[in-house]
């Protein structure tokens, strides 16, 4: 199994002893298998129980809430995202970041605020998302590193939330995957059965989170071309891409758009691979 990266520190797994100091609710979900203690990442109440003890114990983040329907973010894997960003900009002192889609958990500003200290606008295009995350940012007093926008076309990636005169160190995405509802469906039902669970959950709410009309490529390409568009408002764009065949087409048509730099960072988290691309003007 390859590792994380270097500074992350969950590259030696979870300890059950420790999260459990900072949050017992873990406790009945805690189970023993071939001399490990693990819990079943089948049950998404687990996993969720699970990641907020994580963000409690190592990253002081006290309060994190959001509806069951929404994804929860394993939290090894997303600050593996920033750690990475923290590498492509070594050197960089007042660090802004904007977060594309940030979702109701808010999850890269919470850790890039906690980890590095950074600055962050956080975009969405789902209002209810935006009022759950604010209440997340509130709770942990993070109004003053944190702020958030809502981006009222959803045909748009920059556009209509970038200022004239914002400039950030970095703009990150997580993108959705999939080019339609039932596909993303298909993939839960897939991911369910793999991991022998039975119930099926209702992504209904939170489709902005999964899919995007022709999937990652297409929103990918928007991403791009917007971000040509506006050229000196970030030092790095950056995204990452779950598909190893729209890394090429992504610097094709970026050299096209007048990209100077495009660099593939990938990131290795136990048997899945995934890719940050990074691009600038």
């Amino acid at each position: 199994m390859k590792s994380l990266h270097p500074n992350n520190i969950h590259n030696k797994g979870y300890d059950f002893e420790l999260l459990l100091k900072s949050n017992s609710n873990l406790k009945p979900f805690i189970q023993d298998k071939h001399g490990k203690q693990t819990i079943d990442f089948s049950n998404p109440v687990a996993v969720k129980t699970l990641n907020k003890a994580i963000l409690k114990t190592y990253y002081k983040i006290n309060f994190w809430e959001f509806p069951d329907e929404n994804l929860c973010p394993p939290i090894p894997g997303r600050v593996d995202y920033i750690h990475y960003l923290a590498d492509l900009i070594k050197g960089e002192t007042n660090v802004k970041v904007l977060d594309i889609g940030t979702g109701a958990t808010c999850i890269y500003p919470l850790l890039g605020t906690a980890v590095y200290n950074w600055s962050f606008v956080a975009i969405d295009v789902d209002q209810k998302s935006l009022e759950i995350a604010e209440k997340n940012i509130k709770e942990n007093d993070l109004r003053d590193k944190i702020e958030l926008r809502y981006q009222k076309d959803s045909s748009n990636v920059l556009k209509g939330v970038i200022n004239k005169d914002d400039v950030f160190t970095l703009t990150m995405c997580n993108p959705p995957f999939y080019a339609s509802p039932e596909e993303a469906r298909g993939a839960n039902k897939r991911k369910s059965r793999n991991l022998g669970n039975t119930v099926i959950r209702n992504f209904a709410g939170v489709d902005n989170e999964l899919w995007y009309k022709g999937g990652e490529k297409a929103f990918l390409h928007n991403y791009l071309y917007q971000s040509s568009l506006f050229p000196k408002s970030s030092l790095w764009f950056t995204s990452l891409v779950s598909k190893k065949e729209n890394v090429k087409s992504l610097e094709t048509s970026g050299k096209k758009l007048g990209v100077t730099k495009f660099k593939i960072i990938q990131m290795n988290q136990g048997n899945k691979v995934t890719r940050i691309v990074c691009w600038q003007f």
